[in-house]
């Protein structure tokens, strides 16, 4: 079996369930140890664990709130007491439909601290745990949405613009021994109690929604592949943002 992460960690935050499950079983099956982030999810968190443990790799869990700053803050240190960590994957984040005039405040508040100061505050720690010397990568989860703003999903679309952003500052800032990239997804799951929605095949060329295990293909490219690719943002969307 090829094992391009062999004998590395990887952080994923957002772990348990959904598109951060996939992106930690897609690392452990590159042969990473995988320390796995949740909030509320502690049984999938743990079901996640055991199947990565019957891949034969390590796995941790740790528990932090990202709309409390010192738990955010805390989570890298605490990673790094587990294991030397070579891989951040920021993908924990809220998702909220709502329009301008339906935002408050408050889920203003919540979508910038999940989707866009945890990040922050993790992708500032690992460069300063990891040092100048040793390579690292960040991974930052992000949606067609962020280069392609409209009226619904107004704060969530806001935070992924800006988490874009962030992504090409910290590829400078981290460089060189840090790459930092993101990945735009598209339909690849639908929002939690929800059906899929059959109109939206009109908007993706591809035709389809996507695969889960798609995204862990594209996760493990930007962790093992080059580390000459940073600053750039991979759409796997299925070609959505083209429209």
């Amino acid at each position: 079996m090829d094992t391009p992460l062999g004998g590395k960690t990887v952080l994923v935050t957002g772990a348990a369930r959904r598109i951060g499950q996939a992106m930690a079983l897609a690392s452990a099956r590159a042969g990473a140890d995988v320390i796995l982030h949740y909030h509320s999810a502690a049984k999938d968190a743990e079901a996640t664990r055991g199947a990565i443990t019957e891949m034969g790799r390590r796995a941790w869990i740790l528990r932090a709130d990202f709309s409390k700053v010192s738990e955010a803050a805390a989570l890298m240190e605490r990673a790094f007491g587990l294991a030397s960590v070579y891989g951040l994957v920021n993908s924990a984040a809220i998702f909220s439909g709502a329009t301008v005039q339906e935002t408050s405040l408050a889920d203003w508040d919540a979508h910038l601290a999940i989707n866009l100061t945890a990040p922050f505050l993790l992708s500032q720690a690992f460069g300063r745990l990891l040092g100048s010397e040793q390579p690292g990568r960040v991974v930052n989860l992000l949606d067609w949405r962020a280069t392609q703003p409209g009226t619904d999903h107004f704060a969530y679309t806001v935070s992924k613009a800006a988490l874009a952003a962030m992504t090409r500052s910290l590829a400078q800032s981290l460089a060189p021994n840090i790459s930092v990239n993101g990945l735009a997804l598209g339909a690849i799951l639908p929002p939690d109690g929800s059906e899929p929605e059959p109109d939206i095949m009109k908007l993706i060329p591809a035709g389809r929604w996507g695969d889960p295990d798609e995204v862990g293909h594209a996760l493990v490219f930007l962790l093992a592949g080059t580390a000459y690719v940073t600053g750039e943002i991979i759409y796997v969307d299925g070609g959505r943002h083209l429209l």
